[in-house]
């Protein structure tokens, strides 16, 4: 078997060596079946003598393909040299049972879903190490105050472990995604030339996908169809749109006029060749690239699913490329978005700081409710408190040192009214300013966080 392929680095297993080795093995296994099943002449001394002189070298592969033009042909004709190389004169060659009543979709489909399924496994461990990463820092940082922000405009007061919280619950999705679609795309074939199993026994394509730890695909026309890999690519593509958006969300938050946390800087490292004051978001900004080149990728797989009737080759040159780039480029960036987020500096007096910048105009929806629930109507109450808040916008533009909204809000004749009626109270009013007031339910978010599992 081929243990030593299991969790590899993610570029081993796209190597072609690595693929050429799956192709013996799966050869291998399938003459060990025709052995057993005994429909046909090869003996379990062949098939023993197949295992122990099987073997598949990529330079002698490519330079035999350089003249057969057929990728699996230089495959097969470089096992029989080494099968066959030792056997005494005047003796069947064992070689010749290799690839017995198979056709190469039978051979390659299958490895590829092999190596689909190694490579899963490795993004799936990313997956759940990225997102307890994110899990524990949110824990950490749960009661660190900060504004959040819509339309990249000052909204309300929340935590900044929430950030780290969304992201977890996002790459947990991804985990799912990345679950279903290996079990869509562990699958083997080896049923002939268009499915029809017409010169080899369904047991041989049952014991290869066992040993391997394939599923049987119920029907194969030839090829595995590839809405199962486009299913793999689309995946993989939203795994690479959720660490663009945790790190787009670190580029924002490392703009110096927001400065609230920032990507490790180590110690040597430059910013810029002109600029020595500059630490620019680079980690995040290489995985905001390469993102595009896996959801990109996506878009290959899906135009790969519609083939010509059985089965024609119009797949087979693309997913070459876009399977192992997305597999890699993916591997890669979690690398980065572990090392990033791992060791993302906050700065929660920046975070207070900014949480004041806009002189209470956050505290807005507090105070419209607070209006309404003393007697105005939503719309009457809305009027009062937007005319105090863009007041205090048209200062704060202006840099002009202006009251402050909570200021304004308590001289508006209207409220001072309110007041005046004892519908509000002015110690009713300062706790509308309380930026806690908007956290008392946000403990119910961090329990629903702390039960959530990564397994």
């Amino acid at each position: 078997m081929i243990d030593r392929y299991t969790l590899p680095e993610m570029g081993r297993i796209w190597d072609f060596q690595n693929k050429f080795d799956i192709w013996r093995e799966i050869e291998v296994l399938a003459c060990e079946a025709q052995a057993e099943l005994g429909a046909i002449g090869i003996t379990a001394e062949e098939a023993q003598w197949i295992r122990d002189h099987a073997a598949a070298d990529a330079a002698r592969i490519a330079e035999i393909e350089k003249t057969t033009n057929h990728d699996v042909i230089a495959f097969t004709t470089n096992m029989a040299e080494n099968i066959d190389a030792d056997v005494p004169a005047g003796q069947e060659k064992p070689s010749r049972w290799v690839h017995f009543g198979m056709t190469s979709s039978d051979l390659g489909d299958t490895a590829l879903s092999y190596q689909i399924a190694q490579a899963l496994d490795i993004i799936i461990e990313d997956t759940r190490k990225l997102g307890e990463t994110c899990k524990r820092r949110a824990l950490e940082l749960k009661d660190v105050l900060c504004v959040g922000r819509t339309h990249g405009i000052h909204a309300e007061p929340m935590t900044f472990g929430m950030k780290f919280g969304s992201w977890a619950w996002a790459l947990h999705r991804c985990l799912v995604r990345l679950q279903q679609a290996r079990e869509v795309a562990a699958v083997g074939a080896i049923s002939g030339a268009v499915g029809t199993y017409s010169s080899i026994d369904p047991f041989v394509e049952r014991y290869v996908c066992n040993k391997l730890g394939l599923t049987p695909d119920p029907l194969s026309t030839q090829v595995l169809a590839r809405d199962r890999h486009a299913q793999v690519a689309c995946a993989l593509a939203t795994c690479a749109s959720t660490l663009e958006s945790i790190a787009m969300q670190v580029r924002l938050l490392q703009q110096s006029d927001v400065i609230e946390a920032e990507e490790p800087f180590t110690k040597g490292q430059k910013g810029s060749s002109a600029m020595p004051h500059k630490r620019n978001p680079i980690t995040a900004e290489r995985v905001c690239g390469m993102a595009r080149i896996v959801k990109a990728n996506a878009q290959v797989a899906l135009d790969d699913v519609a083939l010509w009737y059985e089965r024609d080759i119009s797949h087979s040159s693309a997913e070459r490329i876009a399977l192992a780039d997305s597999f890699i480029a993916l591997d890669y960036m979690y690398s980065k978005m572990q090392w990033m987020l791992d060791g993302l500096q906050v700065y929660p007096d920046k975070m207070a700081h900014n949480l004041w910048r806009t002189r209470g105009l956050i505290f807005s929806s507090k105070v419209l409710l607070a209006l309404v629930e003393a007697g105005m109507t939503r719309e009457d109450a809305y009027v009062v408190v937007q005319r105090n808040a863009m007041q205090v916008w048209e200062d704060i533009q202006n840099a002009v040192d202006g009251p402050t909204f909570q200021e304004r809000v308590l001289a508006d004749e209207q409220v001072q009214a309110l007041l005046d009626a004892g519908a509000l109270t002015r110690e009713g009013v300062d706790a509308l300013f309380d930026p806690q007031a908007f956290l008392t339910r946000v403990d119910g978010v961090f329990d629903h966080l702390e039960a959530l599992t990564f397994a």
